[in-house]
């Protein structure tokens, strides 16, 4: 991951690398990061913090969690990915009720009456969560007692722009431009 941060104190844009980088492993995001930007102006008081993400956030189906195998009128479904198991579950017993899903073990199910095709693309996790989980990630990583806050998400950057003061507009254009730096649209 490359980090960027620019700022007016030099000690504390070293400090906010590290900050940034400790936070995004730790909230298992920093696999998700090519490149970030900061900028820290706390005489303003103005802080920046964009991320262009390796890939842009996708829809998740069960096939993307879970092999499914087709055994008659019964389909196996074995979940690998545990962080999807509850939506997983939730899924199938809208689709098929509580009744048809029998849960084997933690990650081993069987729906009577499914049908592969159709349990594979059942949707488990969209974009749309992804971009928010990105976001709150940053908003870790931001100083506390931020008031004012905009957000710009693209497919593939995620930009914050925060102040304890009012928002005024060269604070968004001066994010915006950093945003476009790192290939968004805005």
């Amino acid at each position: 991951m490359d980090i960027e941060v620019t700022g007016t104190d030099v000690y504390a844009n070293n400090s906010y690398a590290s900050l940034f980088e400790t936070i995004m492993n730790d909230v298992g995001k920093a696999i998700l990061i090519d490149k970030a930007k900061m900028v820290l102006k706390p005489d303003i008081p103005l802080f920046v913090f964009s991320v262009k993400l390796t890939n842009g956030p996708v829809n998740k189906t069960i096939s993307d969690a879970a092999s499914i195998r087709q055994d008659r009128k019964e389909t196996h479904i074995c979940i690998s990915d545990e962080k999807f198991a509850p939506e997983i579950l939730s899924q199938l017993w809208k689709r098929y009720g509580r009744s048809n899903v029998d849960q084997q073990t933690r990650f081993d199910l069987i729906v009577n009456g499914g049908d592969e095709n159709e349990i594979a693309s059942l949707p488990i996790s969209s974009g749309e969560d992804f971009m928010k989980e990105i976001i709150g990630a940053l908003w870790r990583v931001m100083p506390e007692g931020i008031r004012s806050k905009h957000n710009i998400c693209d497919s593939n950057v995620v930009t914050i722009i925060a102040t304890e003061e009012i928002m005024r507009p060269e604070m968004i254009e001066e994010g915006k431009q950093i945003h476009r730096s790192l290939g968004g649209m805005c």
